[in-house]
């Protein structure tokens, strides 16, 4: 299935929620929504037959200095096609569904965002830091971080 195709699907039934086709002629381009739809969408991304997105190749976070994002990759085995799911957030209060219930994949992932980008995933299983010591102080992908000297006596 094409792009277009399953935006339109998507928007059909999603209607507001579902806020734009970005980067088509990309692969794959990704289809734009609200933060607190993701949820409901990738529930019927991967459910409905006519779609099939079983597989969550990736899920990133995205610093645009002045918002994040979250940058879904999802795939269909069984239509062999492929669609990327995109939400925006804002910088100072990141926050949007889990999607570990959906493909559970999703959980390492989450917690890489989480960690590195202070991007919270409200109703995770397992929210914490993955990457980095439970007592490090930001988030350091997000490009306003400023390292610190030192952490615990030791040069950074």
């Amino acid at each position: 299935m094409e792009a277009q195709a399953i935006f339109d699907a998507v928007k059909g039934r999603f209607g507001d929620a579902v806020v734009e086709l970005q980067g088509e002629g990309f692969a794959p381009p990704f289809v734009v929504v609200a933060p607190g739809s993701v949820q409901e969408i990738a529930r019927f991304l991967k459910e409905d037959p006519d779609l099939s997105f079983d597989s969550l190749m990736s899920l990133s976070g995205v610093d645009y200095k002045d918002r994040l994002a979250v940058a879904y990759h999802l795939h269909s085995l069984k239509h062999r096609h492929a669609i990327g799911l995109k939400a925006m957030l804002p910088s100072d209060t990141p926050s949007l569904p889990t999607v570990d219930d959906v493909w559970p994949a999703a959980n390492f992932q989450e917690r890489e965002a989480f960690d590195l980008y202070g991007i919270v995933f409200t109703g995770s299983k397992d929210l914490r830091r993955i990457l980095l010591p439970e007592d490090w102080e930001g988030h350091p992908l997000r490009k306003d971080y400023k390292y610190p000297e030192f952490y615990h006596g030791i040069k950074v």
